[in-house]
């Protein structure tokens, strides 16, 4: 059975730009081997992130991210069954949201910070999709 499960978390006050790449090569190397795929947001002190993949694996994979260290305040958005992957592609792809237009931003939230702390996980799914569909994807992999 395939499952999707979206998250977010804050990281930690001293992280850097290598723990990105880090946590990027971990999952890619990880997610490959163990049929999950996904994508990576990452901006303001804030992860989203969306997995994709056999319930086991991604339960699993979701233990390790409440447990590792460079996440706090980790929080399930969404978590539903699937009959088909959207980020089926992408071992993890990548969204610098440092870089994200503010119109996207407005039309899914009431302000023009990106916070999704403050919205449900069906309106930040919306969002990764818009990401994908205007190609603001930075990585895939």
């Amino acid at each position: 059975m395939l499952v999707r499960l979206l998250y977010v978390s804050r990281a930690r006050a001293d992280h850097t730009a290598q723990d990105i790449e880090d946590i990027l090569h971990s999952a890619r190397h990880h997610n490959l081997h163990n049929g999950i795929t996904g994508i990576l947001c990452y901006g303001g002190g804030i992860y989203l992130q969306a997995i994709e993949g056999g319930r086991s694996a991604v339960n699993r994979l979701y233990k390790q991210i409440i447990e590792d260290p460079r996440h706090h305040d980790v929080e399930l958005l969404l978590y539903e069954e699937i009959s088909e992957r959207r980020f089926g592609g992408w071992t993890m792809g990548q969204v610098n949201l440092t870089k994200l237009n503010t119109s996207i931003v407005l039309k899914y939230s009431e302000r023009p910070e990106f916070d999704p702390y403050s919205v449900s996980g069906k309106v930040s799914l919306a969002l990764l999709e818009e990401l994908m569909a205007t190609a603001s994807i930075i990585g895939r992999a």
